[in-house]
């Protein structure tokens, strides 16, 4: 007889035979024809310019962090649809718990669009696409020895 986390850890096994399984049926099933274009660099959908070390916008991190935040939030209205959605609760105090739930959670999407019109009215939800910082510096080693590096090095 297994204990609880020994049926627990059966899952886990399973859930990671089950990936193994299906990723190596995948590679069995699926066509293998590399060319130049499905090995060349895909950024966004964009054809990427310059260096990789250029730096970023910060728009960036601040639209994927108001996404992010606003995302979580909302899924807390699930869990919380489940509990005040009782019909026991609701019936046992007679409609009160009910509108209590609505009006909390009311004030919870209130909150969350008075955030949104924070964000909006800063203009963090404006997308600028930004030119690319291509870093110089001054160096002694001609160009032309860069070139004949990169050359011998290319695949």
């Amino acid at each position: 007889m297994l204990s609880h986390f020994g049926i627990i850890l059966l899952f886990i096994l399973a859930a990671f035979a089950f990936i193994a399984v299906v990723l190596f049926v995948a590679r069995l099933l699926r066509p293998h024809k590399p060319n130049v274009e499905k090995n060349s660099t895909y950024e966004s959908g964009e054809e990427p310019v310059g260096n990789a070390n250029v730096q970023f916008n910060i728009r960036f991190y601040v639209v994927a962090l108001v996404f992010v935040l606003f995302d979580v939030e909302l899924v807390f209205l699930f869990p919380w649809a489940t509990v005040f959605g009782q019909a026991k609760l609701i019936n046992a105090t007679g409609g009160l718990w009910g509108w209590f739930a609505l009006t909390e959670a009311f004030l919870f999407v209130a909150v969350l669009a008075l955030g949104l019109a924070y964000v909006w009215a800063k203009g963090y939800l404006d997308w600028v696409k930004p030119q690319p910082k291509i870093p110089t510096m001054e160096t002694k080693v001609p160009t032309k020895l860069y070139q004949q590096v990169n050359e011998r090095y290319k695949r």
